[in-house]
């Protein structure tokens, strides 16, 4: 018969109908009870343990269903009644992704039949919470939080897959790489700077994700059920998309030993053996000439040997082909597939082990042996999310439904979580906050007051609601007058200064809305200049300059911006930083303003001068080095001028801090067990290593270090105590303070609390040395939180 093309849109009509019916029935799984097959197979005997059920399931497969395994988008086994998975999801600030590569599936998103695109047309969910950008989160500095964020997302991803509109449970996300420098366009994907935050931040998010107590679990190993799989990216030193025609794709990270263990390593150690996440990624990045993804040292050696690590890795996506090219790592294609799956790797997010795993067995570069050790991870990950169990509806974590996603809980903590991160960088003469009974009249001028789309961020999914700022203020001061100055944030066209003057100079109170947006930066677009865009600044100036009093400025963005004029002008009053918050961002922001909410959040990044861009992405050192002018970076090493420090953020109240268990600790490191300590030639001090002091006496030393906080304003507010240490030797090389610990705590007005922060001198007290090994040095060394300091003397 010959086919009709012209039936061909009908054709496609009724499949795209057919496919959302499928979509919206059972969720994927193996081992139905209703098939007799199931019955014999060893692998869906749920009273055996998992790692017998797997060996059971590999031995049974031939080796071009073992290769079909090894990528992302696993094929079926149908002669074992084995479904299709999908590796890739996302969860960055929300489950998110609609495109047809992903695991999760919202009605509306698309597949392309050749030149035809359908839809799917069913699915009981269409929308998902979604978050404040993991950035301004963090900013929060509150782990509790984090954690909820992350136990609703597990909760939501979950119900998608039991209402049937996904095709996998794992999740790519957090992302833990070091904010290292102001220009990355991924950074707003990240906790920030410090490796203490990256790493109890990605420990709050997994354990929520998974489904694990805030606390942990007790067990070794990691849990055996998962609501969701989290994963932890990108490992590692990755953090650099596009510099001056390098790439993250082709660039060679030199990055020094020190470096690798007190900065970029410790987040991920942190979110394998603390959070015990169920995956990692490696990353595109070569690191001192070896492709993370081929390097055995850094995947078997470190993560699964020294830290334990109970998962699957997988690539970042073509990160195995560029082993072959552009790193040049292998000479052939086998090659490249043969040293991945060797070094430890799992699964291929790409088609390039389907294509030369075969070909690298038969040319005896890689055996069968090296294939199942990959399949036992990835099926005992599958197995441990339930789905070869039969029916998930009918297992532990059958009862999540579709009332579960975009709940009323759910969208408060949104809101929540934009509250507490949004930053208050200057108040002058306490402009801050409004008050709707005085506000007559409200200006609201910028590219950034009447959008929706901005305010989520990179990797967001279809949110709950879209409530933009300009909506969210119109609400508190119901005669208000708006204007948006330029067509877009990059404001290339013409700016009519004149018009947005003449609204300012109408208006009891004006709120500049400004910022960037994802199209100034985002994954592959590294920025160039750390300032405002030219004529979004020459607005900001002109409108406080007309506007009867001084002006509000609001900026979004993912990375810090050089507002150094803005800082300065006596014309703007109050400067607040909103990240891209989210679905709730909006109402955050006017509940800000308007005093329904005391700001606390603190900057998780150091705010750079602009030329700072003088110096070269490329340069992965962390530490300064006089000799060659090189500053150094973040809050830890950077000897420079700052726009506005690490950890800065203002509050409508003003709080103090004392230490209450006195002014003083001593600690004693010379133990009759303990092997002579060494003298440092550089400085004629004594230090002790770690290691040798071993895992039992470094515990001896801990000790409980108490601060009261008082607020002294009369609003309530949640306010992030950070803990850090400044050692007595300002040797070469040691940073300038490091945070140790911190808490978010509510106070109401003039009440006071005590934070009880453990130190563990080992961990908290020590510094790497250029072997990337822990070293305590003698001496009297200061904790410190705000203007009060406790001396922690160390000797012998």
């Amino acid at each position: 018969m010959k086919f009709n093309k012209h039936l061909l849109p009908l054709l496609i009509l009724h499949c795209a109908v057919f496919l959302g019916s499928a979509f919206s029935a059972l969720p994927p799984h193996a081992c139905d009870a209703s098939n007799p097959l199931n019955r014999s197979y060893g692998f869906c005997k749920t009273s055996l343990p998992i790692s017998e059920r797997v060996r059971d399931l590999v031995s049974r497969l031939t080796v071009d269903e073992k290769i079909s395994q090894l990528v992302a988008k696993s094929a079926a086994i149908p002669r074992l009644g084995i479904p299709a998975y999908n590796w890739w999801s996302e969860s960055l600030h929300g489950v998110a992704w609609r495109e047809r590569k992903r695991g999760i599936q919202f009605p509306g998103a698309e597949i392309q039949f050749g030149v035809y695109a359908i839809q799917f047309l069913n699915g009981t969910i269409h929308t998902a919470t979604s978050f404040p950008q993991v950035i301004l989160t963090a900013a929060s500095f509150n782990p509790r939080l984090w954690y909820q964020i992350g136990e609703a997302i597990g909760t939501e991803a979950r119900a998608i897959y039991n209402s049937g509109q996904a095709t996998g449970l794992t999740f790519w996300a957090p992302n833990i790489n070091i904010f290292r420098d102001p220009r990355w366009g991924r950074g707003q994907e990240t906790p920030g700077e410090d490796p203490v935050v990256a790493s109890r931040y990605s420990v709050s998010y997994v354990r929520g994700l998974q489904g694990d107590p805030f606390e942990g679990l007790e067990s070794s190993g990691g849990p055996e059920h998962l609501r969701a799989s989290a994963c932890c990216k990108h490992f590692t030193a990755y953090d650099l998309d596009s510099w001056k025609n390098i790439t993250r794709y082709m660039f060679d990270a030199k990055v020094s030993l020190q470096d690798l263990a007190d900065t970029y390593n410790p987040p991920f150690k942190s979110c394998v053996q603390e959070g015990r996440a169920s995956g990692i990624m490696c990353s595109y990045n070569s690191v001192n000439g070896v492709p993370p993804c081929a390097d055995s040292n850094l995947l078997s050696k470190t993560a699964r040997h020294d830290w334990g690590f109970n998962g699957y890795i997988v690539s970042d996506c073509d990160a195995v082909a560029m082993i072959y090219t552009p790193h040049h790592y292998s000479k052939t294609p086998e090659d490249g597939a043969a040293a991945s799956l060797r070094a430890g790797m799992d699964v291929d997010c790409g088609t390039f082990l389907l294509q030369h795993t075969k070909s690298a067995l038969q040319q005896k570069k890689l055996s069968e042996f090296d294939v199942d050790r990959a399949l036992y991870n990835l099926f005992s990950l599958r197995m441990r999310l339930g789905l070869f169990n039969g029916n998930p509806k009918n297992q532990l974590f059958g009862n999540i439904g579709p009332n579960q996603v975009c709940s009323k809980k759910h969208q408060n903590l949104a809101l929540k979580a934009a509250r507490e991160g949004i930053v208050l960088l200057k108040n002058s003469a306490k402009l801050l906050p409004l008050s709707r009974t005085r506000t007559g009249t409200l200006a609201i001028i910028g590219p950034n007051a009447n959008v929706t789309e901005t305010l989520l961020g990179n990797y967001a999914g279809p949110p709950c609601k879209r409530v933009s700022p300009l909506q969210a203020l119109e609400s508190q001061v119901k005669n208000s007058t708006y204007y948006s100055g330029c067509d877009t944030v990059a404001c290339n066209s013409s700016v009519s200064i004149t018009k947005a003057v003449k609204v300012a100079k109408a208006a009891d109170y004006v709120v500049l809305i400004m910022g960037l947006d994802q199209t100034l930066e985002r994954e592959e677009f590294d920025r160039v200049e750390l300032g405002l865009p030219r004529k979004q600044r020459t607005l900001i100036t002109h409108v406080a300059k007309a506007a009867k009093k001084p002006v509000i400025l609001v900026l979004l963005s993912g990375g810090p911006l050089d507002i150094s004029f803005a800082k300065r002008d006596p014309n703007i009053g109050s400067i607040l930083w909103a990240g891209y918050p989210g679905e709730a961002g909006g109402v955050a922001i006017a509940d800000v303003i308007f005093g329904n909410y005391n700001p606390g959040g603190r900057l998780p990044i150091t705010w750079y001068p602009q030329q700072y861009t003088k110096i070269p992405m490329t340069d992965m050192r962390m530490r300064p080095d006089p000799a060659s002018t090189y500053p150094g970076r973040t809050y830890r090493f950077y000897q420079g001028r700052q726009v506005y420090e690490f950890g800065f953020g203002l509050s409508y109240s003003t709080y103090s801090y004392k230490f209450v268990s006195g002014t003083q600790k001593t600690l004693s490191l010379n133990p009759s067990n303990i092997v002579p300590a060494t003298k440092d030639s550089t400085s004629n001090s004594t230090i002790h290593y770690t290691d040798v002091l071993g895992v039992e006496f470094c515990e001896s030393l801990k000790f409980s270090a108490v601060v009261q906080v008082k607020n002294h304003g009369e609003m309530a507010g949640r306010h992030p105590v950070l803990l850090f240490v400044r050692w007595s030797s300002m040797k070469p090389g040691a940073p300038i303070k490091q945070l140790v610990a911190f808490e978010s705590v509510h106070l109401d007005a003039g009440e006071r609390v005590e934070v009880d922060f453990i130190v563990r001198p080992c961990d908290h007290l020590s510094k790497t040395d250029e072997n990337g090994s822990k070293m305590i040095e003698e001496g009297s060394h200061s904790l410190l939180v705000g203007d009060a300091e406790c001396n922690v003397n160390i000797f012998s």
